[in-house]
């Protein structure tokens, strides 16, 4: 797929708002620092569309962008900010699942994952309440360039090693990276194949 066009489009905390065309959307979502506004500017060849910051936690909106003016990517606000006071986590949490329990557009959810850490508790909580939920997902490796290929290979086989002692089957995976592009081609190919189906058969 050729990513010719990609803009903002709106930003709300209410999934009722968001926007009332037909078109399949892809939400992206991940822990705090994973690298998701870096990623969304890789794949959309954009700089600057979704903003990336030094300080973890500052996307707490559902951030549309218009690609190709035929789908959206949806960069949905990250978890596990420990920062955060119990009461702006329960804001989060609810914005995150609102959307993605009612938002029939959304055709699939990429789940960021830092390569460079092994399974945390609060990402393999989060597979699990999706899978409870019958949502369909991916995951996404983010920042390989941080690893040679072999740390990188290994890290990548140890975290799925531990998902199959839960999983029987294991979602789409995805390696990136967003300094060198890596992934790039595979994600917008995934995508541009769910554009074929109707929403109907998400």
């Amino acid at each position: 797929m050729i990513v010719n066009t990609a803009r903002f489009v709106i930003s709300n905390s209410d999934v009722t708002k968001c926007p009332t065309d037909n078109l399949h959307e892809y939400a992206f979502i991940g822990r705090s620092n994973v690298g998701k506004s870096s990623l969304i500017n890789m794949l959309t060849n954009r700089k600057d569309l979704a903003k990336t910051s030094a300080t973890p936690g500052k996307t707490l909106l559902i951030n549309h962008f218009l690609v190709n003016d035929s789908w959206y990517i949806v960069d949905l606000p990250g978890y596990g900010f420990a920062r955060r006071n119990k009461e702006g986590r329960a804001e989060i949490s609810r914005i995150i699942k609102s959307y993605i329990l009612n938002r029939k557009q959304m055709t699939n959810l990429f789940l960021l994952i830092d390569s460079r850490h092994s399974p945390q508790k609060i990402d393999l909580e989060f597979m699990e309440w999706l899978g409870e939920n019958e949502v369909p997902f991916s995951i996404v490796f983010t920042k390989l360039d941080k690893l040679t290929s072999s740390a990188a290979k290994k890290a990548i086989e140890n975290y799925l090693s531990v998902l199959l002692e839960q999983w029987e089957a294991l979602p789409p995976i995805f390696k990136t990276s967003s300094e060198d592009k890596r992934g790039r081609d595979e994600l917008l190919s995934y995508i541009e194949e769910m554009n074929k189906l109707p929403l109907a058969e998400k």
